[in-house]
């Protein structure tokens, strides 16, 4: 008699029969768990861009390649043979403005997609079933709606925030940066883990361009005073007014759409919300 299979063998063969069959219906999630929280200083051998000009965006965003036959493919040579002619990334008709740091399974990211048609939007995600996930669901949401180019703008890769972000963006790229519900890190030695920092601060500025919005939201009070407080003290950025906060629909999406804001509103919890504006930076 056959053995019952374990959960982890359920899980693998849901996903390669996904793989084989083509993903046409929604993911489930039990096929696709992981802890909830990852160590962000671990090596997790993660794949990334020496610069962002080294990045080819086109599996995320197929839609947006434009034509390639006018492409000029190098010519092979001895000391460069044609199986290892390195051909240059290919660019999109328009660049990755928005980003959702820590993206967990894509709630934000399907509901922002056609609230910002003609913005091309990225998750980052570090646990690898959960950006799996997330991307299996984008594939799954572009099926279903072939007639149009409802979440063509939308992807997902699995990055670490913390140390890789400049590999993926050049300086001023991002109008939005959407940091949603993260790890609190409760105990005190574990602070600098924290996805808002003076350190991170200062990358997000660099990747944000001068008017951009930080967006953040949490159930924790602790955290949201933490967050309030790194990002006021850094010179870069500025906290946005409470009617500002309030006129900006990104704001209600993001306080309803995702996972966590669910969970929260099921629990009957709060939810803290503050932006901030990057800055010009002053003349040199």
């Amino acid at each position: 008699m056959t053995e019952p299979q374990t959960k982890k063998q359920k899980r693998a063969s849901y996903r390669q029969a996904q793989k084989e069959h083509g993903i046409s219906a929604l993911p489930r999630k039990k096929f696709y768990r992981q802890r909830a929280h990852a160590n962000v200083f671990s090596d997790h051998h993660l794949v990334y861009p020496t610069t962002p000009d080294h990045m080819d965006w086109s599996t995320h965003f197929p839609a947006f390649v434009p034509n390639t036959d006018s492409v000029i493919i190098p010519p092979a040579t001895e000391s460069s043979p044609a199986d290892a002619v390195s051909l240059p990334p290919k660019k999109l008709t328009k660049e990755v403005e928005v980003v959702d740091i820590g993206c967990g399974f894509g709630g934000l990211l399907v509901a922002l997609a056609p609230a910002l048609p003609d913005t091309l939007l990225l998750g980052l995600e570090i646990r690898t079933s959960v950006a799996e996930y997330v991307e299996d669901r984008i594939i799954a949401l572009r099926t279903q709606n072939p007639d149009s180019n409802l979440y063509q703008n939308i992807g997902c890769l699995r990055a670490n925030t913390m140390k890789f972000l400049p590999n993926f963006f050049r300086k001023g790229q991002l109008t939005k940066a959407f940091i949603c519900f993260p790890d609190p890190h409760f105990k005190n030695r574990k602070h600098k883990a924290r996805i808002v920092s003076t350190t991170l601060n200062s990358e997000y500025a660099y990747v944000l361009r001068p008017g951009g919005i930080v967006y953040t939201i949490t159930d924790v009070e602790d955290l949201h005073h933490w967050m309030v407080q790194h990002l006021e003290a850094h010179p870069s950025f500025e906290r946005i007014s409470v009617e500002e906060e309030e006129a900006d629909p990104c704001v209600e999406i993001m306080k309803t759409a995702t996972e966590e804001s669910k969970k929260v509103e099921r629990n009957k919890g709060q939810k803290f919300v503050a932006l901030f504006r990057r800055l010009e930076d002053p003349p040199w």
